[in-house]
């Protein structure tokens, strides 16, 4: 029983994730490679009862390797790599789910609208509560990317992402949902 990591690189400002995958499939994709990201598939491992192994070259991880790598360029729009789901439980993987499956790529939503959607929090009195619980649950997802929490946006603007806003923007841009932006340089 193993999870096995590797890196995969990306472009700024993204820069690098940590892609960690079990026999079910991706369970973990962390912004970062440094020594909090490792210790985060660590603890990941450990709550699925599994051995964490790094990969210095792609082998079990390399289809979901090539998959996300193929997204960041621009050249892949959905993710054909199953997903273990293990990490998540309770109203968490019933937003993250419902996310996955209603959420296209180039398309957006809001936090209430997810909310609503995933039928998660029927009983919260009130709909912004609702809606900051699931930012909550976006900012813990396991599987940012393919399960794609940088579409869920706050009623008045972008909300929060735990890769970074310019990383959420850059998201964004590259789905075509936001328009790019200007970089101008002056020489």
């Amino acid at each position: 029983m193993w999870l096995a990591y590797t890196e995969v690189s990306a472009p700024p400002p993204v820069d690098s994730l940590l892609l960690a995958v079990t026999e079910a499939g991706v369970a973990l994709i962390t912004f970062g490679s440094g020594p909090g990201a490792r210790r985060q598939v660590e603890e990941s491992a450990r709550r699925l009862g599994l051995h964490a192994e790094r990969e210095s070259s792609p082998g079990r991880t390399s289809a979901a390797h090539a998959e996300l790598a193929d997204y960041l360029a621009g050249k892949r729009r959905t993710f054909d790599a199953p997903i273990d789901w293990r990490l998540s439980n309770g109203d968490q993987l019933t937003v993250l789910r419902t996310l996955y499956d209603t959420v296209a790529y180039g398309k957006t939503t809001t936090y209430g609208e997810l909310a609503e959607r995933s039928g998660a929090y029927r009983d919260a009195k009130l709909a912004y509560h609702a809606a900051r619980r699931v930012g909550s649950i976006m900012g813990a997802n396991p599987v940012p990317l393919i399960v794609p929490c940088h579409r869920v946006l706050a009623a008045d603007g972008l909300g929060g992402f735990g890769g970074g806003l310019p990383t959420k923007r850059w998201l964004l841009e590259l789905e075509g949902v936001l328009p790019p932006t200007l970089d101008l340089c002056f020489d």
